[in-house]
């Protein structure tokens, strides 16, 4: 697949809106993002190729089979404008995406002045574990902890969860730095984890918690979730 190909003659496709949950699909904005679970398979494929680079590889440690290795097919991918899908894309990647009802919740970011894919973020509904990473090209611009907060919503006004929770390496300066810039607090003691790759590391818990948790999809009535910790 020729990815590097992709002429940028685009058609234009609407992005959705924020109101526009049900209880499989959420969207939600920032100041400088629009997040929505995934539509299409593109929107799938674009989450892995954003954090298949080595600088996220370094601290995510995904498994061989899990990346984008290419550094081409990354950088197309991760350039493109959901908004606009070049006339060429594989008719594949068009196909609809069906979010699966297995507790696990992602996020796909666009940034607004832009309008390129940005950023991912995932939330196990059950452990209230999140996760959260920029693009490349989103990475040093001191908005960690907008994209923290979004997932700390996703939790908390989306999928009723009282309490959310991110696991990052103790070296990792910027996540804690973006952490606490979202209101995270510390948690628990340093641990030791195995990263999927196979490097032991050092990690922290990190946690963001209200009194009550909401349901998007539940209007006026709250739906209060606890979260199963490990």
């Amino acid at each position: 697949m020729v990815w590097w190909g992709l002429r940028r003659t685009d058609r234009a496709v609407p992005l959705p809106l924020v109101g526009q949950c049900d209880e499989r699909r959420h969207v939600l904005r920032t100041d400088n993002f629009l997040f929505y679970t995934p539509r299409i398979r593109l929107d799938t494929v674009v989450c892995t190729a954003l954090a298949s680079d080595p600088q996220a590889q370094h601290w995510l440690g995904w498994g061989r089979d899990n990346i984008v290795a290419d550094p081409e097919t990354r950088e197309v991918l991760t350039f493109l404008r959901p908004g606009e899908l070049p006339a060429e894309l594989p008719a594949e990647l068009r196909d609809a995406f069906d979010p699966p009802r297995d507790g696990k919740e992602r996020l796909v970011g666009v940034r607004l002045d832009d309008g390129r894919y940005a950023a991912d973020i995932t939330l196990d509904t059950d452990s209230g574990e999140i996760g959260a990473v920029f693009a490349p090209h989103t990475r040093g611009l001191g908005l960690g902890g907008e994209l923290f907060r979004a997932a700390a919503r996703l939790g908390h006004e989306h999928c009723g969860l009282p309490l959310v929770r991110a696991r990052f390496e103790a070296g990792n300066a910027a996540s804690a730095r973006a952490l606490a810039g979202a209101d995270f607090n510390p948690a628990g003691s340093p641990f030791r984890f195995t990263l999927p790759a196979g490097r032991a590391v050092h990690c922290r818990w990190s946690e963001h918690a209200i009194a009550v948790g909401t349901s998007c999809c539940e209007a006026g009535r709250s739906t209060p979730r606890t979260p199963r910790l490990a």
